[in-house]
């Protein structure tokens, strides 16, 4: 692709990045599911997936919070993708996200499906106003975990914190400082209460507040097949890629193209 159709598709696709929040930063969240190892290792396939996306971008990329898996993988991980329109490019992942191949842990190299979930949230401006009391919150501090050496924190600077009302558990073992780590945690428990506040309020509900409700283990926003054969394909655009290490490279956005068009679709047919 020549470096004018790479600008021209860019500009594309921001034309239709006009809803609210889509030039926010992003939260993204990635949490592995049933399967051990297998599941664990195809979280971090994703993680991995979107740094080098960002990368492309010239996005910066910040980890907030990680849970390294037993053996491989991990089992749970939040970052922070800053740039132009960073959440309005990565609300298109929120889902389940399925893969399929020959697993390498598995000695009789049978094949396995794995599953891990995607939610993007914005990272909301400080001069919104979110009310949260004190007394709904429970605090908890813990000494970081990590894979030792070094970077191991050796004091419980980690935080906790749960939002009682609604049940929302954000934790932050990025920085050195439980001060810094409490501030991070806050600023995403604000901005998720935001977002869920928003989407309550709204009179009827958008393509991704009803895909949100539908997410299950059998309900997959995207396939990614390694074996027997090489297809990854959206669930809900039906669009289909064969090369699929250039998309577990980073390069997603003709699935990112696809949605926000079908979504201007959705919304133009529910608007008539």
């Amino acid at each position: 692709m020549s470096a004018l159709e790479e600008s021209l598709g860019t500009y594309e696709i921001e034309r239709m990045l006009s809803a609210e929040n889509d030039d926010c930063s992003a939260i993204i969240f990635i949490n592995s599911g049933a399967g051990g190892t297998e599941a664990q290792d195809w979280s971090e396939m994703l993680f991995r997936m979107y740094l080098k996306w960002a990368e492309k971008k010239h996005f910066e990329t910040q980890i907030v919070d990680m849970l390294p898996g037993e053996e491989a993988g991990v089992k749970n991980v939040t970052f922070i993708v800053s740039g132009k329109h960073a959440y309005g490019y990565l609300k298109c992942e929120s889902g389940i996200h399925r893969l399929v191949r020959v697993s390498p842990y598995d000695a009789s190299n049978r094949r396995h499906t794995s599953f891990a979930s995607v939610y993007a949230y914005p990272e909301i401006s400080e001069d919104i106003n979110v009310d949260i009391k004190e007394e709904d919150l429970r605090i908890d501090t813990y000494r970081s975990s990590g894979p030792g050496g070094q970077h191991v924190n050796r004091t419980d600077s980690a935080v906790r914190i749960t939002h009682l009302p609604t049940g929302i558990v954000v934790q932050c073992q990025n920085e050195r400082s439980q001060h810094k780590n409490k501030s991070m945690a806050m600023a995403i428990l604000k901005s998720r209460i935001y977002e869920m506040e928003r989407k309550k309020q709204e009179e009827k509900l958008d393509t991704l507040n009803k895909e949100k409700k539908d997410i299950s283990w059998g309900s997959q926003i995207r396939s990614y097949i390694l074996h027997p054969y090489k297809l990854i394909k959206d669930h809900r655009t039906k669009h289909e890629e064969h090369n699929t290490e250039a998309i577990l490279d980073g390069d997603i956005d003709t699935f990112i193209k696809e949605y926000l068009l079908y979504l201007t679709f959705e919304q133009k047919r529910t608007d008539n």
